[in-house]
């Protein structure tokens, strides 16, 4: 279990870096388009390269009819909306509030669950749903007592990139699960680089740009936020459990603040450690029974063992 929650933790950390990066990359010049097109282009030639070795290696493909690969494919253009919406929304607001409006997929996926099983929400829910907009605002600075100034569109962006997140979440389990994590994942790409390139058409490719300082952004946002998270989180959710795994995924937020405020040098007030550490514990208090009933499990197998 230890190996499976340091995997999920650097997964967590890998998604938790990629705000910073795309600031760096806005501040060379490059466009939203490039960022978004250039980090779906590469993860794309990633992964079908490692479906290709596995495939050379011998291994074994699931029976996955054309209809299902299709229905990932269409998944997919989810993934990509929330790469354009959060990475727009990076654009005219701090990456340290950027992430937080993103991880408002936490409430987003309860309410959206409670209305397709049509079954109000479980106390424990409501409070989660209660810490994380409290921990929002203070970590948005909402009781500093001094004017803030917004960028209403940006927020906006942030919160589409949660909903579209949410989406993503509800039917990522409806298909393609007898497939490799690897295998899904470069379908569930596919799909998110043809929604990608029909908004921004990859002119990168032609104009110059990826020679002129974009192949570098290219290279790491594709790395850290499609190749190594889907894998480490393939490896890593199965052996910690969803409850362990949703508290340690949480660790993109602490790193994505952190990263803002030492690489970029973005102010970070006291309070927003405050908002962030309630919407961590917010996580936990939503998947405790979980945990323990994992816990609890765990030691009456350890116990009829002995």
């Amino acid at each position: 279990m230890f190996k499976g929650s340091i995997m999920v933790f650097l997964g967590a950390c890998s998604f938790g870096i990629l705000s910073t990066f795309v600031k760096l990359a806005y501040k060379e010049g490059f466009t939203l388009g490039d960022v978004t097109g250039t980090q779906v282009f590469f993860g794309l030639i990633f992964l079908w390269v490692m479906v290709l070795l596995r495939q050379l290696l011998g291994s074994k493909s699931s029976s996955t009819s054309f209809r299902e690969k299709l229905q990932l494919a269409a998944m997919g253009t989810s993934t990509g909306l929330v790469s354009i919406f959060y990475y727009k929304c990076v654009q005219t607001v701090p990456a340290s509030i950027a992430i937080l409006l993103l991880m408002q997929f936490t409430w987003m996926s309860l309410v959206f669950d409670a209305i397709l099983k049509r079954k109000l929400p479980k106390a424990s829910q409501v409070s989660m749903v209660i810490l994380v907009l409290l921990g929002t605002c203070l970590a948005g600075r909402l009781f500093s007592g001094q004017p803030q100034t917004f960028d209403w569109a940006g927020i906006g962006y942030g919160l589409l990139a949660a909903f579209c997140y949410t989406i993503f979440l509800a039917v990522n389990g409806k298909a393609g699960n007898n497939m490799h994590p690897i295998n899904k994942s470069a379908i569930l790409l596919t799909g998110a680089t043809i929604l990608v390139f029909t908004i921004f058409p990859p002119v990168f490719l032609v104009n110059g740009a990826l020679f002129d300082g974009l192949l570098k952004w290219g290279l790491v946002l594709s790395i850290f936020g499609t190749v190594l998270p889907p894998i480490l989180f393939a490896y890593g959710i199965p052996k910690t459990g969803l409850g362990v795994s949703a508290i340690l995924s949480s660790a993109e937020l602490p790193v994505a603040v952190l990263m803002s405020w030492v690489v970029l040098q973005e102010e970070v007030w006291p309070v927003q450690w405050v908002g962030v550490a309630l919407i961590l514990l917010a996580i936990l208090v939503a998947n405790w029974k979980t945990i323990f009933k994992k816990k609890k499990y765990a030691g009456a197998l350890a116990a009829s063992g002995s």
